[in-house]
């Protein structure tokens, strides 16, 4: 029993306000024990609904990012690029990472399709897009492995990232990446998306496509490959520039040797096969990619200056735009051959460096050909729109062309002898004068310079610059005596344009070389629609294609015959620094130019430019028929234009001792009895009594150089 203590409690030193102040904590703590439950509910409602408006806005900006349709897969094309084709189709140029050749998934040999889907999807055919059971096989086989072995992304996630994505290693790139995934797989079958998927992915040394990639790396098309190069190409795919052939072939065939072991283990390929295969060396044969050649190009180069002219800068940039030429793939071969064989054979012994030639459809306006010089990687600058050279006697039709539609007679003649004006005195070619009265028709076959400015002066400079100008110069022109004989500047590609506008009548036709263009989606967004406009009446366009008819048939023009009827003109500037020879034939108007870009003199003849008109022109109507040009009117023409004659303050003849005009000056004669032809050998005989020379190839170079002695 526990003794009964005696001490009494002890008493709290505390006061009575202090008692207070503790109740009242005590009391404060138990209302808010009470109220715990309610800010903690407020809390957590907080909390869900900042994560949802955070997922809401992820979500938000994740639906954004994503391409609005996959629909345009089957069309997926780079950005940046651009292909021009001639006019049936031949690939000229290609800009940027193109595929050059695009094949159908049946085009494709099974076992390179096997191979690619044991490497890079096993599961291809049995999955949505998305294949979680090789994802996590993945990630076990890299885990094991300590490295990257095996990627989780499926043949279709691939695909979406090459087309809609970047090379980004990001959550949020992978998740843009699964859902275009499974919204191409709604949208495509397996072959569509194997197919585009094969023409995409990228090889590495520039290859994209599979096409491609066997080309470059090994010259050979797809049904060309053994089992070891397709197992190559294969095993390029997850990293071209690691396991580049040609940059590590070691690694490379180390890839290759995986990529075999796949299709064993899948039973694709037997053990045999698998040990042969690995057992092969790694042969290459590396070419360059098809899509850097470039032909035609002057021509290609002139295309795409036009082009800011039709496309939108956005639209060129969003790649895949296909421009259609007017270019005749076979007429532009042939014309290079013979600028470089012009140059070759002539250039050296009469010193000219540089040839150009242009052709067009003068129905049309359309180029068929344009060579711009020699050396194209060298030298960019297009002798055909560029070069701004005096065109000399190629001027002289201009002038005629004025004075008949200004209702002069092409029998109309003049006194050639020296001949002053205001000072100026034009020289004949060789300073040779006839002393006689010349025609018009036979002025300009025999391209005398006296009788073209005596022309001039009578039918006025305004009325000739403006003819010149409607048929196709553009060009300044200014009205001085110098005009007559082609002293002002023009480049080739107007001045054919013009001559083209009488092959057509008398209607000009712009020269274009643009036919369509389409967008990546194959839809044509620009269509060229020839503009007609006549520049001179029919009856003047066909007198004035008789009186060229003239010029080749029996004047400066005879060596560019080609045994159907043909109408042009030479020219040649002071000291030969330019050679020229306009022609044309019904359907086709060419022009060519020879010359030097130092306007250094030459020791040529404008004989030669015909002569290479000649033989360019033989190739294009092999497959030509032949047509007659449209015969002019033998009747007095009523004018198309008013005369405005030169008033010289003076002009006179040095030497005074005309002789009877050929023909009388009203006398109107018919084209039956015009000029009869002489051949080059006849011409030669009775103007220099040379013996007739064998019609050899070194023949040929000779009589060229005579006639060029001869006259212009």
């Amino acid at each position: 029993m526990k003794p009964i203590s005696n001490s009494q409690p002890e008493l709290s030193n505390t006061t009575p306000s202090s008692l207070l102040s503790q109740s009242l904590q005590q009391l404060s703590i138990l209302k808010l024990k009470n109220k715990l439950p309610f800010w903690f509910n407020i809390g957590m409602v907080i909390g869900i609904s900042s994560s949802a408006i955070a997922f809401s806005w992820s979500w938000q900006q994740l639906r954004l990012s994503l391409p609005q349709t996959v629909s345009d897969l089957s069309s997926y094309v780079r950005p940046d690029t651009l292909t021009i084709k001639a006019e049936d189709g031949t690939v000229l140029q290609e800009i940027g990472a193109v595929t050059h050749e695009k094949v159908k998934l049946a085009e494709v040999p099974q076992i390179l399709t096997q191979a690619l889907i044991a490497s890079e999807d096993r599961r291809f055919y049995d999955h949505d897009g998305i294949d979680f059971l090789g994802i996590s096989r993945a990630a076990v086989s890299n885990v094991l492995a300590g490295s990257v072995v095996e990627g989780g992304s499926t043949i279709t996630q691939q695909l979406s990232r090459m087309v809609y994505l970047n090379q980004q290693r990001t959550i949020w790139r992978k998740l843009q990446e699964v859902i275009i995934a499974s919204q191409i797989e709604g949208r495509f079958n397996k072959q569509e998306i194997l197919e585009c998927y094969l023409n995409s992915v990228y090889f590495g040394a520039g290859a994209y496509g599979v096409a491609d990639a066997a080309w470059v790396y090994f010259g050979k098309s797809l049904n060309e490959l053994t089992l070891s190069e397709v197992a190559t190409l294969v095993g390029i795919v997850p990293a071209p520039s690691l396991y580049s052939p040609i940059n590590n072939p070691e690694l490379a065939q180390q890839r290759r040797n995986i990529v075999l072991n796949k299709m064993a283990q899948q039973g694709l390929i037997d053990g045999k096969t698998v040990q042969a295969a690995i057992a092969s060396p790694l042969t290459l044969k590396p070419h360059q990619l098809k899509r850097f050649q470039r032909f035609a190009p002057y021509f290609t180069d002139y295309i795409q200056k036009q082009l800011p002219q039709y496309v939108s800068p956005d639209i060129l940039h969003a790649g895949g735009v296909v421009v259609e030429t007017t270019l005749n793939y076979q007429w532009q071969q042939a014309a290079e051959d013979k600028i470089n064989e012009a140059l070759d054979r002539y250039g050296k012994w009469q010193t000219f460096q540089q040839a150009a030639l242009v052709s067009l459809d003068p129905r049309t306006g359309g180029i068929k050909a344009m060579v711009g010089g020699r050396d194209f990687g060298n030298n960019q600058f297009n002798r055909v729109t560029q070069a701004q050279r005096q065109p000399g006697s190629t001027f002289k039709p201009f002038v005629y062309t004025a004075a008949i539609a200004a209702g002069f007679s092409p029998y109309k003649s003049y006194l050639d002898s020296e001949y002053m004006v205001d000072g100026y005195q034009p020289k004949n070619y060789g300073d040779k004068y006839r002393h006689r009265e010349v025609s018009l028709y036979d002025a300009l076959a025999a391209s005398i310079n006296v009788v073209a400015l005596r022309t001039l002066i009578d039918v006025g400079w305004e009325p000739t610059i403006e003819i010149a100008k409607k048929m196709g110069i553009q060009s300044e022109l200014v009205p001085t005596y110098s005009l007559a004989l082609g002293a002002w500047e023009v480049n080739l590609l107007e001045l054919t344009n013009a001559y083209a506008t009488l092959a057509n009548q008398g209607v000009y036709q712009a020269g274009y070389g643009i036919e369509r263009i389409r967008d990546r989606y194959g839809k044509i967004i620009y269509e060229a629609k020839p503009q007609p406009q006549t520049a001179i009446d029919q009856d003047t366009a066909a007198t004035m294609t008789w009186m060229l008819q003239g010029v080749v048939n029996s004047g400066t023009g005879i060596p560019a015959q080609i045994g159907r009827p043909v109408a042009g003109k030479t020219g040649t500037s002071d000291k030969a620094r330019d050679l020229w020879f306009i022609g044309y034939i019904p359907q086709v108007t060419t022009g060519i130019w020879l010359g030097n870009d130092n306007n250094q003199a030459t020791h040529g003849t404008s004989a030669i430019a015909a002569e290479i008109w000649r033989k360019f022109m033989l190739e294009v109507v092999k497959d030509l028929p032949v047509e007659n040009f449209p015969s002019r009117s033998v009747t007095s023409k009523k004018p198309s234009i008013k005369a405005e004659p030169v008033k010289p303050k003076s002009s006179f003849y040095l030497e005074q001792t005309p002789s009877r005009s050929i023909y009388d000056r009203s006398e109107v004669r018919s084209h039956d009895d015009a000029p009869r032809r002489t051949s080059i050998f006849e011409r030669l005989n009775k103007l220099k009594k040379i013996p007739n020379y064998p019609m050899t190839e070194e023949g040929n170079d000779w009589l060229l150089e005579r006639l060029g002695r001869l006259g212009r």
